[in-house]
C-alpha cells in the first residue's frame, strides 16, 4: 500500500499553490480531513470541468473527468457534485479558476 496524503492536507496545499500563482481557490465543501475523497471543478471561459480522484490501469492515482470532455454548463456542474455528495458524505469539493481548463497542479488525467 503506497503512502497517501491526508485530504486536508492536500486541498489545503493547493488551496496555498493557486494563491502563489494568482489564481482564485476555495473550498465549497469540507470533507473527512484523513481520508475523504476529492472533487475539482476548474473554472474556465468557455464552461467548467469537474476532475474526481482515479486510479488508472496499473493502480496508480489519476484523475478523471467526471462531467466529461467538453466543458460543462453550471447546471452540468451542480448536478455532478449532487449525485457525488449524495454517493460519499466525506468528498472534499474545491473549485479553482482555470482558464484554461488544466490543473494547476501535477495530474494524471485518464
Amino acid at each position: 500500500m503506497e503512502a497517501r496524503l491526508k485530504s486536508g492536507l492536500w486541498v489545503r496545499a493547493v488551496i496555498r499553490q493557486c494563491d502563489r500563482m494568482g489564481r482564485a481557490a476555495v473550498v465549497l465543501r469540507k470533507g473527512d480531513p484523513d481520508s475523504g475523497g476529492i472533487l475539482v471543478v476548474l473554472r474556465g471561459q468557455a464552461g467548467s470541468t469537474v476532475l474526481a480522484e482515479a486510479r488508472d490501469a496499473e493502480g496508480r492515482p489519476a484523475w478523471v473527468r467526471g462531467t466529461g470532455e467538453a466543458p460543462a454548463d453550471q447546471a452540468g456542474v451542480d448536478a455532478y457534485l449532487a449525485r457525488q455528495v449524495k454517493r460519499d458524505p466525506d468528498v472534499w469539493v474545491i473549485e479553482i479558476d482555470a482558464p484554461d481548463l488544466v490543473p494547476p497542479f501535477e495530474a494524471r488525467l485518464v
